[in-house]
């Protein structure tokens, strides 16, 4: 099961109820960042989740409400006596990751390995395998080198015992998962193919697109996405500011043909986030406004948030 903990949903300047961009991911045992603005270690603390247990941080571009966080939960990894790596991923990572690894006398005693994310052109690249999902990420369009993310669970076939059985005589054994792996196989003179027995079970997707404007790349990253987490600093797009509002992630999320569209990264100037939340909702009925340690969990393909 997936498990999402938005722990900072605000923009360039904190407030008393939002902290700056962070989100964290937990799937069967991998547990990572989405981004780790100012205060990501406490918010972590005040989840009850640990920070030791992160291996993998995805940064979107490096304006430091999404990155600054990185400095201090290095330094509280190293004192809490961890030795192994840590992996950090991003557009230009070597650059940025030297320059806070230079930022103490002592150094760190375990490994922190950079990442480089491409940042231009327009193709999905898969950045990170893991065991039954992969990391995606694209280009998106901000006033710096940024991407965006994609999580995705491999999709899997659930294979009908009963119905094998009585079709072909095929019982539970280590031919079913041949059937599986070459998706037919030769059982007694019969053909069978795998989905004349099974079922395809979608994998669960979710898309986070860090600070961008509208565009392209975002579609065709979160295309039939279960969730898409959308970068809305305002209720609508500012010019020469490179973010989008909430109207432009409402037509996204429509684009992308969406389950839900979850909308972040506020500006302060919003003290309710549910006006932000209604001028998507004119456009894609399925909105939810983030809040900090705001939770989302995907069980037998519902979405429930808490």
């Amino acid at each position: 099961m997936l498990s999402i903990v938005f722990l900072g949903t605000g923009s360039g300047i904190p407030t008393i109820s939002r902290n700056h961009s962070s989100i964290y991911l937990h799937y069967e045992g991998w547990h990572a960042l989405w981004d780790c603005g100012e205060g990501t270690q406490r918010q972590l603390l005040i989840a009850g989740k640990s920070y030791m247990a992160i291996d993998h941080i995805f940064i979107t571009h490096w304006h430091a409400d999404h990155w600054a966080g990185i400095i201090g939960l290095l330094q509280t990894m190293n004192l809490e006596k961890r030795r192994k790596p840590l992996y950090i991923y991003g557009p230009d990572a070597e650059r940025f990751v030297a320059d806070i690894l230079d930022m103490d006398y002592w150094g760190i005693n375990f490994e922190v390995r950079a990442v480089q994310v491409p940042y231009e052109g327009s193709e999905i690249k898969k950045i990170y395998e893991g065991k039954g999902f992969d990391v995606f990420s694209i280009p998106t369009k901000h006033s710096i080198p940024s991407v965006a993310y994609c999580f995705k669970e491999r999709d899997r076939w659930n294979v009908d015992i009963k119905k094998a059985e009585r079709l072909y005589g095929l019982k539970q054994s280590p031919i079913v998962g041949r059937l599986k792996k070459y998706g037919e196989i030769v059982f007694k003179g019969k053909k069978i193919r795998l989905e004349d027995v099974a079922t395809l079970r979608k994998g669960i997707k979710v898309v986070y697109t860090g600070d961008t404007e509208p565009c392209d790349n975002i579609v065709r990253l979160a295309k039939d996405a279960d969730i898409l987490i959308h970068d809305s600093t305002f209720t609508e797009q500012v010019e020469d500011r490179m973010h989008s509002g909430a109207k432009e992630a409402g037509e996204i999320a429509k684009k992308s043909n969406v389950r839900l569209l979850v909308l972040t990264h506020f500006s302060r100037k919003y003290t309710n986030a549910n006006i932000l939340e209604k001028e998507a909702k004119k456009i894609f009925p399925n909105v939810r406004a983030a809040r900090d340690f705001m939770k989302v969990y995907f069980r037998k393909g519902e979405i429930i948030i808490k």
